[in-house]
């Protein structure tokens, strides 16, 4: 049994999808992007979906000020946008010069390599230790066939790119 505390026994081995989460700030147009492992489908009847972001993460300040979410399904052969998207931070540098993307609604970034997305609108927000979850009601989905998700265990090695 592992320390008082302590999750590592009960999580190691568990495996979970990756996304990666977009925003705009509707007054000032900043637009901003991270990797998400903490998500989950949180309800069927309304239909609801939870993100919860990193309260060190550029993403998180911008997400704060936003109105919208966009969750993207990344897929097992899309680490390179994990690795932009999880280790670079907004602070430092524009990762949608980086990628291919459109606006959605209300400017939301849409990342065009992402075929499995849905933009949601924040019903909420609640601070859960270092993390805040978003609470989201989905305006909009796509989905088409796609090869199986990427996954933590392809991404754990990555660093963070936002400060601790």
């Amino acid at each position: 049994m592992g320390e008082r505390g302590d999750l590592d026994p009960f999580l190691d081995g568990l495996d979970s999808p990756m996304f990666v989460v977009t925003t705009v700030d509707p007054q000032s147009g900043e637009r901003s992007g991270c990797l998400v492992g903490f998500a989950s489908q949180c309800s069927i009847e309304p239909d609801r979906f939870v993100v919860w972001l990193s309260q060190n993460n550029h993403t998180y300040r911008v997400a704060m000020r936003a109105d919208l979410l966009a969750v993207h399904s990344l897929a097992a052969d899309q680490r390179g946008l994990a690795e932009l998207f999880g280790t670079q931070t907004g602070d430092e540098v524009d990762k949608f010069d980086r990628c291919s993307w459109q606006p959605g609604e209300s400017g939301v970034p849409i990342i065009d390599q992402c075929p499995r997305r849905f933009v949601g609108r924040i019903l909420d927000r609640v601070a859960w230790g270092n993390h805040t979850g978003f609470l989201l009601e989905p305006l909009s989905a796509a989905g088409e066939s796609d090869p199986p998700p990427l996954m933590l265990s392809t991404v754990a090695d990555l660093r963070a790119g936002h400060k601790a």
